[in-house]
This record gives C-alpha cells, sequence and structure tokens, in this order.
C-alpha cells in the first residue's frame, strides 16, 4: 500500500498541483500585502481619510472608535470594510490569474504551430492496395 501512494505522490500531476498551491499561498499573501498596505490608504484618502478597516457595524447598543476596540470588548460586528478588502483582493488575484493562463495559453498555440500538420496515415489496406498496383505493373 506504501508502494502505491508512493507512485501516486510523486507522478508528475500531483508534484505540479503542489507546488501550484504552495506559489499561490505566497501570491495570494503579495497581492493581500499590495491591496492593504498600497492601494486601500491612497483610496481611503481619496474617499475622505476612510480606512477601509474600520468599516464596521456594530450589532448592539454600544458603539466604538475602532473595530479593533470592538473585538476586544467581544461585540459582534459586521466587518464589511475587510469584506471589501477581501473583494479587491480577490480581483486582483483572478486577473493576475488571467493574464498567467492566457499567456501560458499563447505559449501553447505557438507551440503547437511550430510543428508541421502531418497527412493522417492511410489506412492500412490501401498501402497492400497500391503494393499489389506496384508489383503488378513490374511484373
Amino acid at each position: 500500500m506504501f508502494e502505491e501512494f508512493k507512485k501516486f505522490a510523486m507522478r508528475g500531476n500531483v508534484v505540479d498541483l503542489a507546488v501550484g498551491f504552495i506559489l499561490g499561498g505566497a501570491f495570494s499573501t503579495i497581492v493581500r500585502s499590495f491591496v492593504d498596505d498600497i492601494l486601500m490608504p491612497p483610496l481611503g484618502l481619496l474617499l475622505g481619510g476612510v480606512d477601509f478597516t474600520n468599516l464596521f457595524i456594530v450589532l448592539g447598543a454600544e458603539q466604538f472608535d475602532s473595530l479593533a476596540a470592538a473585538q476586544e470588548a467581544g461585540a459582534a460586528t459586521i466587518n464589511y470594510g475587510l469584506f471589501i478588502n477581501n473583494i479587491i483582493s480577490f480581483l486582483i488575484l483572478a486577473f493576475a490569474l488571467f493574464l498567467m493562463i492566457k499567456g501560458m495559453n499563447r505559449l501553447q498555440e505557438k507551440k503547437a504551430d511550430d510543428v508541421p500538420e502531418q497527412p493522417p496515415a492511410k489506412p492500412r489496406n490501401e498501402e497492400l492496395l497500391e503494393e499489389i498496383r506496384d508489383l503488378l505493373k513490374k511484373g
């Protein structure tokens, strides 16, 4: 059973999938940092100094100055600012993956164009009939 699992785990597709998964996780960290640290601060400034991480609704009568204070107090909140950040992160990540797949498809098309098309092989019975015809012409 161990040998069968080893065979399965070492197949090219499984290893490629694992590498892609790890790189995807690292890439999502970069995208999250890009959105949270670079994109959202100027966007918040353009919208009048809004900090998206502090956009939340408290489910109760209490009021809090920040999301961190509400969470520290244990208040139930709807964190729609963080949700907006996550949507923007997803859109950037999806667009980056789209561009990457589009580029890979373009490379595969070029490879396919480089290989000349071979005419389809004739059926075996046609080849035999041609050989017989050629032998009869000689004879």
